[in-house]
């Protein structure tokens, strides 16, 4: 009987030593948040493809293309990233990116086009693209959503004046061979 008392008031014991020690340690406070600002965009591939005049694009048909790269990698995240849910976590901030950009993604449509019968491309093909390779990120990327948030915060700080100023998370441009001109 004695060893049995024993026995089970060791294992009180124990129990009660272990209920003191802190397992992953004290976690407090929240990381600070960092204020919005464009450091959020991955690190792009490098170029594959060979550059030349008629394959490459100067700085005012990158920022047309960067730009629509931009909106198609926001509304791909707006649609995956949920809250816990399942509901669509960022429809406020896009819904307040896309009544700030309206005009300038308007505009945007129309260059794309012109810029699309220049380089003899089809717009469609090229923001399905964007769509795609996006949504294959979601799952390699840990940050994915983290990323797209800090995005469309900085596009929506009032610093970020244009959608110029708005590097997209992902810079898909050099995986798909739309490279700059040297």
């Amino acid at each position: 009987m004695f060893s049995k008392l024993t026995q089970v008031a060791i294992l009180v014991a124990s129990g009660l030593a272990l209920g003191g020690c802190p397992m992953g340690g004290a976690k407090t406070a929240a990381p600070p948040k960092k204020p919005a600002a464009p450091d959020y965009q991955m690190a792009a591939a490098a170029p594959t493809g060979t550059v030349n005049r008629n394959t490459c694009y100067d700085s005012a048909d990158l920022t047309v293309v960067r730009a629509r790269m931009l909106h198609q990698e926001l509304v791909v995240a707006t649609l995956q990233c949920q809250s816990a849910g399942g509901v669509r976590a960022f429809e406020s901030i896009y819904a307040s990116y896309n009544s700030k950009f309206t005009p300038e993604l308007t505009t945007n449509a129309r260059s794309l086009q012109q810029l699309a019968g220049r380089k003899r491309f089809n717009v469609d093909v090229l923001v399905t693209e964007f769509a795609n390779r996006t949504a294959q990120r979601a799952p390699t990327d840990k940050d994915f959503c983290s990323r797209t948030l800090r995005a469309l915060e900085w596009a929506v700080d009032p610093k970020a004046t244009s959608l110029a100023l708005v590097p997209p998370p992902y810079d898909l441009g050099p995986e798909m061979n739309i490279i700059p001109c040297p």
